[in-house]
């Protein structure tokens, strides 16, 4: 049974810092791209950040230089750190993952965690 387990959430003042973490178990193959998105109430999904398995990184324009975006590939395990926190942070992270259920890594499959709560407040 594929499974992300995200934790790291929480409340915070604006300003302050928080890590997100999500690990990668069960049935989950050849990890690619792993990924943070955002929702917050009445809005769309966002993207985040994402790493590739070679390290390379992408942000949303809004979080550059304030959110960095780190893996442990050996333990299947994504972070993302949040520093300068603003209200409008304010969102259910997701974590994503693309893999595959099966050995040879194909076909493909995006994995979403349950969702971790951060609220930053003013």
């Amino acid at each position: 049974q594929a499974q992300l387990v995200e934790s790291g959430g929480g409340l915070v003042q604006a300003g302050g810092s928080l890590r997100l973490s999500c690990a990668a178990s069960g049935s989950i193959f050849s990890i690619s791209v792993m990924g943070w998105y955002r929702q917050a109430p009445g809005n769309q999904r966002e993207l985040v950040a994402r790493i590739t398995s070679g390290g390379s990184t992408n942000y949303a324009d809004s979080v550059k230089g304030r959110f960095t975006i780190s893996r442990d590939s050996a333990k299947n395990t994504v972070y993302l750190q949040m520093s300068s926190l603003k209200p409008e942070d304010t969102a259910v992270y997701y974590c994503n993952v693309d893999g595959s259920r099966y050995g040879g890594g194909w076909p493909r499959t995006t994995y979403w965690g349950q969702g971790t709560q951060v609220t930053v407040s003013s």
